[in-house]
C-alpha cells in the first residue's frame, strides 16, 4: 500500500486515540539488550520502524513476541551476530544499538545507519562520545565496527544537543565501570522515557530531563514491565490537521505536558484548545491565522518533526509566515510538492521559506520523500479541493500506525491503495 488517496474539504470531527511514541519505543527496545532477562514493553506502536528494530533484536539472539498492544523481549541469550543490512540501512534509530551492544557485548558490527534523507546527520558525535568511554571504531567494506574491552565512565560534553548521542551515551554508561557525567544532554521526553525504563530495570542516574545527566555504571539490570508514552508528534500532526480543516476533535491520551510549543502555535493559528482527563480537545478556526514566524528548536521548543505539517497548514492562512528550520538542513523537500497544489512558498535560503496563504489548495498527484513530509502532504490533501493522490507512503508508515484509519475515524475521506 504505497499510495494514499484523499478527498479533501471535510472538517475533521470526532475522537481518536494517540498511539505509542516511535521515538521513545526504538531506543527502549534497544535498551532491552542490557537486561539479561525478560522485558514487556506496552503501548508499543505497530509501525515499520518498530518491526525493523524487532527484526534486529531477533538477529541478535533475543526471543521476541507480541502480547496485546505490547512486545515481550527475552534478552537472556544475546549473541554477537550480524544484523539485517536492510533493517539497519532503512532506520536511523538502529544507531542506538551502538551504545547498547557495546555495553552488553563489548563489540558491534553494523552497516552505516540510514533513515529519512532530511540532512547530513553525521555520526561523528556518536563515535567521539563513545571513544571517550573506551570504544575503538574502524570502518571496513562499508561496515562500522566498534570494540570496547572495558567501557568506562567519562566526562562528556556535547557542544550541540543531540537526542541520538545522548541516548547512546546513556545506553553505554549504565553497564560501564565508574560514573559518567554528560553535559549538553538532550531533554526531549523520549530521552526521559529511556531513562525511566532503565531506572525501572535498576540503573542509577540523576538529572534526567536536564542538560546534565550523571549515570552510575555497573548495576546489573533486570527486565521490567514498561509502558511507552503517547506520541507527541502524532498528536501534533492530528492537532494541526484539525486546525487546517476547521474541525472539532478530541485527541485521546495526547501528551499535553510535552506539547507546550505546539499548543501555543495552534492557539496563534486560531485554534481553541481544552484539556481534560480524556486528552486534548481542539476546535479549529474557519481559516488558520498567519503567525508571522515559526522557528524549530530543540525541546522544549517547536519540534522539527512538525515543521512540515505546520508549513502545510500555513499555506491556507490569512497572511504571511516565515518558517525557519534550525535542526536539519533538508526539511523543505516538501515545498515543491505543496507548490503543485497551488501553495505560494518562496525559498529565502536553505533554512528559511516565506509562505503566503492562499484561499485553497488543489488536489493533485504528490510524492512523499520522507516520513514527516509525507504526513504533511496528507494534511494538505485533507485541506484541498478535489482528490489528492500521494505516493511513497512507505515513509509515512515508518512513524504512523495507520494514518488512514485514524483520519477515517475523524470523518475524512481517505484510503490506502
Amino acid at each position: 500500500m504505497d499510495l494514499i488517496d484523499v478527498w479533501g474539504k471535510v472538517a475533521l470531527q470526532g475522537k481518536v486515540k494517540i498511539q505509542g511514541s516511535k521515538n521513545a519505543a526504538l531506543p527502549i527496545l534497544a535498551a532491552t539488550l542490557l537486561a539479561e532477562d525478560i522485558s514487556v514493553i506496552r503501548n508499543c506502536p505497530r509501525i515499520t520502524d518498530v518491526y525493523a528494530m524487532l527484526s534486529l533484536l531477533d538477529n541478535l539472539g533475543c526471543i521476541v513476541s507480541r502480547q496485546g498492544d505490547g512486545v515481550v523481549v527475552d534478552a537472556s541469550k544475546v549473541r554477537r551476530d550480524s544484523m539485517s543490512p536492510e533493517a539497519v540501512r532503512g532506520m536511523r534509530s538502529s544507531l542506538c544499538l551502538l551504545g547498547a551492544l557495546l555495553g552488553r557485548c563489548g563489540e558491534v558490527v553494523m552497516e552505516h545507519p540510514g533513515g529519512c534523507v532530511i540532512g547530513e546527520r553525521p555520526i561523528d558525535m556518536h563515535i567521539s562520545a563513545l571513544e571517550q568511554m573506551g570504544a575503538t571504531f574502524t570502518m571496513k567494506d562499508g561496515k562500522l565496527k566498534a570494540v570496547a574491552d572495558s567501557l568506562h565512565g567519562a566526562k562528556i560534553h556535547l557542544s550541540k544537543s543531540s537526542v541520538g548521542v545522548t541516548e547512546n551515551v546513556i545506553l553505554a554508561a549504565v553497564l560501564a565501570e565508574g560514573n559518567t557525567i554528560l553535559t549538553g544532554a538532550a531533554r526531549e521526553p523520549e530521552v526521559q522515557a529511556l531513562c525511566s525504563y532503565l531506572q525501572q530495570c535498576g540503573a542509577k542516574m540523576e538529572g534526567v530531563g536536564t542538560q546534565q545527566i550523571e549515570i552510575w555504571g555497573g548495576s546489573r539490570l533486570s527486565g521490567t514491565d514498561y509502558t511507552i508514552i503517547p506520541d507527541r508528534i502524532v498528536a501534533g500532526t492530528y492537532l494541526l490537521a484539525c486546525i487546517g480543516t476547521g474541525g472539532t476533535v478530541l485527541l485521546e491520551h495526547a501528551p499535553v505536558a510535552d506539547m507546550d510549543a505546539v499548543l501555543q502555535l495552534s492557539k496563534q493559528m486560531g485554534g481553541t484548545l481544552y484539556t481534560s482527563e480524556e486528552g486534548l480537545f481542539v476546535q479549529g478556526p474557519e481559516q488558520p491565522k498567519a503567525v508571522g514566524k515559526i522557528c524549530t528548536e530543540c525541546y522544549p521548543g517547536f519540534p522539527t518533526d512538525l515543521q512540515s505539517v505546520a508549513l502545510a497548514v500555513e499555506t491556507i492562512s490569512d497572511g504571511e509566515t516565515i518558517i525557519e528550520e534550525t535542526i536539519f538542513e533538508n526539511r523543505f523537500r516538501v515545498v515543491e510538492e505543496l507548490q503543485k497544489m497551488g501553495a505560494e512558498i518562496q525559498t529565502l535560503d536553505q533554512r528559511r521559506v516565506l509562505v503566503r496563504g492562499v484561499q485553497t489548495l488543489r488536489g493533485t498527484e504528490l510524492k512523499a520523500r520522507e516520513l514527516r513530509g509525507g504526513a504533511s502532504l496528507v494534511t494538505a490533501g485533507l485541506m484541498a479541493t478535489g482528490k489528492t493522490r500521494i505516493s511513497g507512503c512507505s515513509y509515512i508508515y515508518r512513524g504512523y500506525e495507520s494514518i488512514c484509519r485514524d483520519y477515517k475515524e475523524l470523518g475524512a475521506r481517505i484510503i490506502s491503495v
